[in-house]
This record gives structure tokens, C-alpha cells and sequence, in this order.
């Protein structure tokens, strides 16, 4: 019997251990940030020579790499980039359109010629009418030079998914899996972090580094 109790309690504690496990993992663990230890010359050097947009503020930098229709894009860019920007954050926005798949567009006429536009002139006020619009999709690129036709802006749309070929095995050597919406930023002690920011809850972590 004693020995029954004493494996019984030992279950118990394993169970414990393993529920508290979780529990870390569920609500800490996993929305942190990752660190980026390996290639991050590499990776500092396409984020800044991609076509970003941003308000040019004196703040820390975080770059924010997204598409128009990606899962967590639009709620990113509609709550947390005020909350960053008003704390002096310069959020540097990549816009990619993407690639057509299997004979299947994967970017609209207007999303092409947008983003195109982005890269060319750095239009932040542009990339604010946009997303302003509701829903993205329903962006029209008023008085924006369409993209698709003209050889120059092609390749600058190129150029972009260029960029995130680059970006996604440098990453996946950090642990990172390379999607929609990422942010890559430098902690107060130089250390290069990211984040795969789909769900709101991985938000805090990024404001507590960035001081928002």
C-alpha cells in the first residue's frame, strides 16, 4: 500500500510539473521573442536595402515585413504599429506582393502596383491610404502607376520577393520560420530578435523590448 501512495504521489508531482509546463509555455514561452545569433549581417544587410516605408522617427528601428492579405497583417499594422510609432519607434514596413502559384495569382493588380509604387518613392502616406481602406482589398491604387506591364516595376516587385527568398533560410538557420507578419528589431543591448506576430498575444513582448 505505501508503495501504491508513493507512486501515486509521484504521478501527481510529474502531472503538476507537466501542467505548470504548459501553462509556461501557453501563456510566456511561446510568444517570446527569438533571438538571432547566427547571419545577422546578412539579414540587417536585405532588410535595409528592401523597399521599406516608414514615419522617420528617431526611435529604435523595427522593420515589419507583410503582404496584403496575410493572416495577422492587417490587425499588426492597424493597432500595434500606432502603439510603437507613438512611443517613437521608427517601424519600417516591407510590402511584398507575392508570386503567382501554380498558375493562381497570389497579389492583386492594385496590390502590385502599390506596393511597386512603395519601393520606387517610399511613399509613407501612401502606405497609410491603403491600409486604410476597408478592407485592404478593397484598395483601388488611386492615381498610383500600375505596375503590371511596365518591365521596371516588375522587377522592382522582383526585387521584393527576392528579399524574403533571402530572408527565409537565414532565418530557419536562427529557428525562425519565415512568414507574414514578421518584425526583426534590435533589443536595447544590440541583440538582433524576431518575431512571427500573428496572434496579438505575441504583441506585448515586442512593446516591453521596444519600450512602447
Amino acid at each position: 500500500m505505501n508503495r501504491f501512495r508513493r507512486w501515486a504521489a509521484f504521478i501527481l508531482i510529474l502531472d503538476v510539473i507537466g501542467a505548470g509546463g504548459w501553462l509556461v509555455w501557453q501563456f510566456d514561452l511561446r510568444w517570446r521573442p527569438h533571438i538571432i545569433a547566427r547571419d545577422q549581417a546578412q539579414i540587417a544587410g536585405v532588410l535595409q536595402g528592401a523597399g521599406w516605408v516608414s514615419p522617420h522617427l528617431a526611435g529604435p528601428k523595427v522593420y515589419v515585413i507583410a503582404h496584403e492579405d496575410c493572416t495577422g497583417c492587417a490587425g499588426l499594422i492597424s493597432t500595434e504599429l500606432p502603439k510603437l510609432e507613438a512611443a517613437g519607434v521608427e517601424t519600417r514596413v516591407i510590402m511584398i506582393a507575392l508570386a503567382d502559384k501554380n498558375g493562381q495569382a497570389k497579389s492583386t493588380p492594385a496590390e502590385r502596383s502599390t506596393v511597386a509604387e512603395l519601393w520606387v518613392n517610399r511613399d509613407w502616406k501612401l502606405f497609410q491610404r491603403w491600409m486604410a481602406a476597408t478592407p485592404p482589398r478593397a484598395w483601388t491604387a488611386p492615381g498610383v502607376p500600375t505596375a503590371d506591364g511596365d518591365a521596371a516595376r516588375t522587377a522592382v516587385l522582383q526585387s521584393g520577393r527576392a528579399a524574403a527568398d533571402q530572408l527565409r533560410p537565414l532565418l530557419g538557420h536562427n529557428g525562425v520560420r519565415f512568414d507574414y507578419p514578421l518584425l526583426i528589431w534590435w533589443n536595447k543591448a544590440g541583440v538582433m530578435h524576431a518575431c512571427l506576430c500573428r496572434d496579438p498575444r505575441a504583441y506585448r513582448p515586442v512593446e516591453k523590448e521596444l519600450g512602447a
